[in-house]
């Protein structure tokens, strides 16, 4: 397990920077994932040329944009890069802008980053946690944040009485399937399964209900597997039709609203 703050460092973390659009605040953190040896400026080009192919999906929450693009030959060593904006700038999400976090990803696969990736989604859909993040006077300070949390997982809550465990999925497996889907594959769709199963061990169906995080092409090619996909607007406009039932999620740190799509995917 690579823990959150080995893949955020303190020289990867850069506070109250000036950026006057999102390119440059994108561009802000490929620098520092450059300077770190991470990747190389190709693939800052390719977290913006995401953006501008996909559209704005990586503003997974409000105030929060996560970039990040496929694995490719730019990317030397999987890591992450913190850039914390003076002013906030507009990505053009309807729900979660203005942003004033960038937190970049550069993975050469989906395996090595998914503990950190999880720990960070806890962390920024604490308020208490995300203020204490927000107000950091120093990298150092920040990255103390981090560090406390390595490893750290969220208390098990009890399951929902009142909600039945499905049946075995429709396609006659032991579980049912539910998608999780961005552009790459590697990031945001990371995030929201990482909360989708956070929802499922409250109710306990955790045993009955897999989720797969996957990108836009796996996920047409999947979807007869699955019962459902959840994902951006943004994806989700870019899927279309895909036969099965897809669910927008604006927040993909908020354990609420995920709880609100799953109670609809399954009438409970």
């Amino acid at each position: 397990m690579v823990a959150l703050s080995e893949l955020i460092p303190p020289e990867a973390i850069r506070l109250d920077v000036a950026a006057p659009d999102w390119r440059a605040a994108v561009r802000a953190a490929g620098d520092l994932l450059v300077a770190g040896g991470t990747s190389t400026d190709a693939y800052t080009d390719e977290m913006i040329q995401n953006v501008v192919d996909n559209g704005p999906y990586i503003v997974i929450a409000p105030g929060f944009a996560f970039a990040h693009a496929r694995p490719s030959p730019a990317v030397r060593r999987t890591g992450m890069s913190w850039v914390r904006l003076a002013e906030p700038v507009e990505f053009g999400h309807d729900a979660n802008d203005p942003v004033d976090l960038v937190v970049a990803l550069a993975a050469q696969d989906s395996a090595a980053h998914t503990d950190a990736m999880a720990a960070l989604a806890r962390l920024l859909a604490d308020p208490e946690q995300h203020d204490r993040l927000q107000s950091a006077a120093t990298p150092a300070a920040l990255h103390a944040l981090l560090r406390s949390h390595d490893g750290v997982e969220e208390p098990a809550a009890a399951p929902e009485p009142a909600s039945a465990a499905p049946d075995a999925g429709r396609t006659g497996t032991e579980q049912h399937k539910i998608l999780t889907v961005c552009g790459n594959g590697v990031g945001t769709s990371l995030f929201l399964k990482n909360t989708l199963e956070q929802v499922l061990g409250r109710w306990g169906w955790d045993r009955q209900v897999s989720v797969e995080a996957t990108d836009t092409i796996s996920a047409k090619g999947k979807a007869s597997e699955a019962v459902a996909i959840l994902t951006s607007r943004e994806i989700a406009r870019t899927l279309g039709d895909v036969g099965i039932p897809v669910k927008v999620v604006q927040d993909f740190t908020s354990t609420d609203e995920v709880d609100h799509v799953l109670r609809d995917t399954y009438d409970v």
